[in-house]
């Protein structure tokens, strides 16, 4: 069935190059570049066997079909899944994870040392790397992208436009000049060696540098790219990048001077936009396209039993939530919050929705991590203590509300529309009218960030393996207005919190986090729905694919065979 569509690919790819070929040559303009995109991850259910007799397609070009599109692609300005699945394959970083977990791995440093303090710490680089737009990379590239990311006053700091480096301040402790910004210099020893020298011991800092935020890109493109290098990634990864159309494909082809030799293996990757979760399912039967994220939980038991299809399914490293902007009325209520949490029936949502690849969420922390803490009482589905505490913050007669929902399936929500449906539905048992609110991807992000909504939908995934990339990231008061969607602010959870960043004493870090759970679970800034274990599909002839946990995994090892 596969030689069927060779054609099709065949002209699909023609078309693409005629379009790239065409628009390529202006950078000025978002709309005339294919655009990469972001990359959902999960534990292989099959990864089909590298060791395969078949032969290599011809044209080893991979259609991998998301259910949007990126939202940037300068890999440090954005919190966006969708985005760190395409950067995942164009720029690399100092460090990165194993293939199946989050174990610190070599990437562009080949080996590392730690002072026996803790505060010192010093990177031997791989030598004879190249960026994309045939540039060195050396120790100074990577100063140069910490600096910037760290300043906001830096040169190619792009923030007048929009773009901050939310997840740097996150996972570092803030930015240059901050009371609590750990990192106090970076020392060039020479062309391959780089020290990084801390204020304080932080006790995940290696785990900071395998994620996909903090990639390096090419200094002499941000030179010449300024603001529009969220358009034009240049890095040293396994593909580079071609064009972007929005709302529709971003097209990668292979890096031929890559360091890893006989990698990568595919030719081109096209990530293409299909929003609606069915039809990618359609196209993946039909050969159209080659790998799809968001497969629907339903349909898991049929791709599972198709001999041409393989599923996968992910680990619980996630959660989705129904969220609240604590800053604006009616949410300032905190008994309001209470209310609905109790209203929401979210194992009803995890049995309807996830097709047993689901459990119901009580902590915006997964089950797995340390510091989970399961003595946090949930909020059980209690329509009658719901309308109580409606009662006691003032809307015994009800209120109206805007639900603002998710316009793409995401791994831990497969099907928004049918959670709001449902969410809506509960809270009109109890009184509340809500009014389901929608935007394209994009926007909705950004409006959500500006603090445009009440009450909305989204969801988290781990990208590092270590509880802070969750709290902190979701809920301290520093990151009000980025990724803090809630405007939550609790300065006894913010102490909690920043007392386990520097903390390097693992149990001690875990008590910390578990307190701030319960403060957490109190205030109800959000209500975590479920965690769920994503399934996505390929055809069988893709091989040596491994989704990862965190939810970007590199394709440069993955081949089309028929």
């Amino acid at each position: 069935m596969r030689l069927k569509y060779s054609l099709l690919f065949s002209l699909l790819l023609a078309l693409f190059l005629v379009l790239a070929a065409c628009n390529g040559g202006d950078s000025e303009s978002g709309g005339d570049t294919d655009k990469p995109a972001d990359n959902g991850s999960s534990e292989p259910g099959d990864s089909g066997d590298s060791t395969d007799t078949g032969d290599a397609s011809e044209d080893q070009v991979l259609i991998f079909a998301r259910g949007g599109d990126s939202e940037s692609l300068d890999p440090g300005s954005t919190t966006d899944g969708e985005s760190s699945r395409v950067t995942k394959q164009v720029l690399e970083g100092l460090l990165t994870f194993d293939k199946e977990s989050f174990e610190v791995q070599p990437e562009l440093a080949h080996d590392w040392k730690v002072s026996d303090d803790g505060l010192t710490y010093t990177f031997y680089l791989e030598e004879g790397v190249t960026f994309h737009d045939g540039t060195d990379f050396n120790a100074e590239a990577v100063k140069v992208n910490f600096e910037r990311w760290a300043d906001p006053s830096h040169e190619y700091a792009y923030t007048d436009d929009g773009y901050v480096y939310s997840m740097y301040g996150t996972m570092f402790g803030g930015f240059k000049g901050d009371e609590g910004h750990v990192i106090k210099e970076i020392n060039v020893v020479n062309d391959h060696e780089i020290e990084f020298v801390l204020h304080r011991p932080l006790g995940f800092f290696l785990q900071n540098l395998g994620m996909s935020y903090f990639a390096i890109t090419s200094p002499a493109a941000l030179e010449e790219y300024g603001a529009r290098i969220n358009e034009n990634p240049v890095g040293t990864g396994p593909f580079k990048f071609v064009s972007w159309s929005k709302d529709d494909s971003i097209i990668l082809e292979k890096f031929e001077d890559y360091r890893v030799e006989g990698l990568p293996k595919l030719d081109r990757v096209i990530f293409s936009v299909i929003p609606d979760n069915a039809a990618r399912l359609i196209a993946l039967k039909s050969g159209e396209i080659d790998i799809m994220d968001g497969l629907n939980p339903d349909d898991a038991a049929g791709v599972e039993s198709d001999e041409n299809l393989i599923l996968y399914e992910r680990a619980e490293n996630n959660f989705g939530y129904v969220g609240f902007n604590t800053q604006k009325e009616p949410f300032t209520n905190k008994e309001l919050r209470q209310a609905i949490s109790y209203a929401i029936d979210r194992q009803a949502i995890a049995d309807a929705l996830y097709a047993g690849y689901a459990v119901s969420a009580k902590n915006p922390l997964p089950p797995s991590y340390m510091g989970y803490n399961d003595n946090v009482e949930p909020y059980a589905y209690d329509p009658e203590k719901a309308k109580e505490l409606l009662a006691e913050a003032g809307y015994e007669d009800g209120l109206e509300i805007e639900l603002w929902t998710m316009p793409v399936a995401r791994p831990y929500m497969p099907d928004p529309e049918t959670v709001a449906v449902i969410v809506q539905s509960n809270l009109a048992d109890i009184g509340i009218t809500a009014n389901i609110h929608r935007e394209e991807w994009a926007p909705y992000l950004e409006k959500t960030m500006n603090g445009e909504h009440q009450m909305y939908m989204l969801g988290w995934s781990g990208t590092n393996g270590d509880p802070d990339y969750f709290l902190s990231s979701l809920l301290h008061g520093d990151n009000v207005g980025t990724s803090n969607r809630s405007f939550y602010v609790n300065n006894d959870v913010d102490e909690l919190l920043d007392k386990a960043k520097v903390a390097v004493d693992q149990e001690e870090r875990a008590q910390l986090y578990s307190d701030a759970q319960e403060l957490i679970s109190e205030d109800v800034p959000m209500i975590p729905l479920v965690h769920s274990r994503p399934v996505l599909a390929t055809t069988s002839a893709v091989k040596n694919y491994v989704p990862h946990p965190s939810t970007s995994e590199s394709l440069a090892e993955v081949e089309i065979v028929k």
